[in-house]
């Protein structure tokens, strides 16, 4: 998804300025993987991240977010962390930081896949969004 409507309506009135944001993570588990995605802004992957529309619940943006970027219904089980992100300079010089809530998530539907154009491949291609165990994470840190 793109920029959210709110953030570009901002932007106008304070340029590239600092702008604090509220902001999600799910932590997606199914058996003993977590659900990454490989993100088409800097080809890394990570939990599925988001920003919270302005008065949407927290658990209901993570849980869009979810469903917009990987096809996977997913449930929420807990608040596991609230932490706030290192400033942020976008390629167009926006700056941005973020009190991000963190979310576990348990996987319960859906077919994966890279669904709104923020993962780097096809539809088609489970590369782009994929379960890897737990143990793993680690290794690939």
């Amino acid at each position: 998804m793109a920029t959210p409507d709110f953030i570009l309506a901002l932007r106008k009135k304070i340029g590239s300025d600092p702008l604090w944001l509220s902001g999600v993570t799910a932590v997606v588990i199914k058996g003993d993987r977590v659900l990454l995605a490989k993100r088409a802004d800097n080809g890394k992957w990570t939990a599925v991240t988001g920003i919270i529309d302005p008065g949407e619940q927290p658990a209901d943006a993570a849980a869009r977010e979810v469903l917009e970027e990987t096809g996977i219904v997913a449930v929420p089980e807990r608040l596991a962390m609230v932490h706030v992100t290192e400033p942020v300079v976008y390629d167009n010089g926006d700056q941005t930081q973020y009190l991000d809530l963190v979310f576990r998530f348990a996987w319960q539907s859906g077919v994966l896949r890279p669904a709104d154009g923020e993962n780097t491949a096809a539809v088609s291609d489970e590369q782009a969004a994929q379960y890897i165990a737990s143990p793993q994470l680690a290794a690939n840190a």
